[in-house]
């Protein structure tokens, strides 16, 4: 008789570039939806972006907030993905 050892399914080593890529994308649409709230929140719940409940400086404000802000958004964004992170590969 043969002894029976227990055959264990050998898998492929998983590529944890994929990991950070999924990551980056997940950040990447978590800011945008923080960024859309605080947005909306100023904009249309407390009336700031609205012509007819809202002063010309308060718009002002409001506009210059959203696109400097829009401007910060893209900057982290555009270097957080041409950042190349070193990964290990598993391969080896």
């Amino acid at each position: 008789m043969e002894s029976q050892e227990p055959q264990y399914d050998k898998k492929e080593p998983f590529d944890m570039r994929i990991v950070f890529y999924f990551a980056r994308i997940v950040r990447t649409v978590f800011l945008f939806f923080f960024w859309m709230m605080i947005n909306v929140f100023l904009g249309l719940y407390l009336g700031f972006a609205i012509p007819g409940e809202s002063t010309p400086g308060r718009m002002i404000f409001f506009y210059s907030w959203a696109i400097l802000s829009l401007g910060g958004y893209l900057w982290i964004v555009i270097r957080m993905w041409r950042k190349s992170e070193k990964v290990q590969d598993n391969y080896k």
